[in-house]
């Protein structure tokens, strides 16, 4: 149907009225931390919305559709993973950070190992973010690009500035709040595309049914027996791939990933921080079983169709292929404000992320740095945050399509880190024997590992975070034992 001028001012309007929502509602600030952390004050509620956004960005609402036209729901195993994932981090994670005051994911690593420790894994952290942020605003700008006709450096100009422009000037609380707003418009639009399509159907959710049903696309549980354990391990959604898989990719990334981290640390108590990943825990599941469910809607208005057939490469652009041509004018606005909405969300995550952790984990404990008044912290908070955000969107301009090589090295450093990163935190909270030689020892051995497997083995993604974290528990620990037996040796 394409895409009107009604469809173009409800994007503008929304873009405009997010940006000024932002600006208007971050208040004073008198330190780093009420910008980094929002005065350690917000609702717990609001940071579970905030949480939820920020975890999910525009390729979650198009590929996870995707998934199911192309599929099944066996996604949803690794989402229970998830959730009994998010568990263990609010029973063993959260107190522990709530016990030490702390300021970023890394400084529990400061407190238990030294500094030196505190900074060598925030600057991981920093150089992955910076790789997969990049990569994953360009990929942003693929559907919009794809809806709206704007080409790919006009669709990253848009999303980044607008996003930049509010979370240097609102911080952390700004970034909160309009999370909350935009997890709220892209489900919104994303319900009243599912509605239109059970409208389409002559037979409504029946149609539904009867489409899905009769090809297994309503199976969860895999149980299927693979032919060898090495086959076993290529595949990403068997149930134990799933659990396993999920609950240690969510025990990395909520555990010790400083974009979700920031927002466990900037609640009233650590009960707060508790609710507000417990309630996180709660809807993403249902997110994810919506947009799965979206995706047998389309699977059954497009007859199982396979996408080939639609004239598109891959089953992520079903959905966008839908808003393009079913969606009416405004409607289509309405959808693709909520595109822009989920990538707004992650964006302005990842800028605030990578600003708090370059000031509080390095330029803070500098010389200089700890000897900056409060308002000249305010204005080193914002020119980071400039910086990363122009930083952000200067690399995505960089790649020219989706098959560049930079894109898959990219989201491979930022899934080998997340192995290394949980192990080192499980060394320091589990193991007080443990010293920072073992947990330096740890941590490189993580990554060299999850090097090894992403370069020279086929096994999933879902086993990656278990196998970096188990490398590191192990060489962590026998590091003293080792070093006892060398220097015991005979010349």
């Amino acid at each position: 149907m394409g895409f009107s001028a009604l469809d173009y001012s409800i994007v503008i309007a929304y873009l405009l009225g997010v940006t000024g929502i932002g600006i208007v509602i971050s208040g004073r600030q008198h330190s780093s931390l009420d910008y980094f952390l929002g005065g350690r004050n917000l609702s717990w509620w609001l940071v579970g919305m905030s949480i939820v956004a920020g975890e999910t960005s525009a390729l979650t609402v198009i590929s996870v559709p995707g998934i199911a036209y192309a599929g099944s729901l066996h996604f949803l195993q690794l989402a229970f993973g998830f959730f009994l994932g998010r568990v263990i981090v609010s029973l063993v994670f959260i107190p522990a950070y709530y016990r030490g005051s702390l300021e970023t994911a890394y400084d529990f690593l400061g407190k238990r190992y030294g500094l030196s420790l505190r900074r060598f894994t925030s600057t991981v952290f920093i150089v992955t973010r910076v790789l997969a942020s990049g990569v994953r605003l360009f990929a942003t700008a693929i559907p919009v690009h794809m809806i709206t006709g704007l080409d790919y450096a006009e669709s990253i100009l848009v999303i980044g500035a607008f996003t930049l422009l509010y979370t240097a000037v609102g911080g952390l609380k700004a970034v909160v709040s309009l999370d909350a707003l935009q997890l709220l418009i892209y489900l919104t639009g994303a319900a009243a595309s599912l509605a239109l399509i059970l409208h389409r159907l002559p037979g409504g959710w029946p149609d539904v049914v009867a489409a899905a049903g009769s090809t297994g696309k309503f199976s969860v549980v895999n149980l299927q027996p693979a032919g060898s354990w090495y086959s076993f391990f290529s595949s990403p959604y068997t149930l134990a791939g799933g659990l396993i898989g999920g609950t240690f990719l969510t025990m990395a990334s909520h555990g010790t990933d400083q974009l979700l981290v920031q927002r466990l640390l900037s609640c009233r108590s650590r009960a707060d921080s508790q609710r507000a990943l417990l309630l996180d825990a709660v809807l993403i599941v249902i997110q994810f079983a919506f947009f799965l469910v979206l995706g047998l809607a389309l699977f059954a208005l497009y007859h199982g169709a396979p996408y080939e057939q639609l004239g598109l490469q891959s089953s992520d652009e079903v959905f966008p292929f839908f808003i393009i041509h079913e969606l009416p004018s405004g409607l289509a606005g309405l959808m693709v404000a909520g595109i822009l909405a989920s990538a707004m969300g992650t964006l302005s995550s990842s800028i605030s992320s990578l600003a708090s952790s370059t000031f509080l984990d390095l330029v803070k404990h500098t010389p200089y740095g700890r000897s900056l008044p409060p308002e000249r912290e305010i204005g080193w908070s914002r020119m980071l945050t400039v910086f990363w955000g122009l930083m952000l969107i200067g690399g995505a301009m960089i790649f020219s399509d989706t098959k560049n090589p930079v894109v898959e090295l990219g989201l491979k450093i930022a899934s080998f880190t997340y192995g290394g990163l949980l192990g080192t935190f499980f060394l320091g909270l589990l193991f007080p024997r443990t010293r920072p030689a073992d947990a330096f020892a740890g941590f490189v051995a993580g990554i060299l590992a999850m090097t090894a497997v992403l370069r020279w083995t086929s096994i999933a993604y879902t086993w990656h975070t278990l196998i970096g974290c188990a490398v590191t528990l192990l060489v962590g620990n026998a590091r003293p034992f080792v070093m006892r037996w060398v220097l015991r040796r005979p010349e």
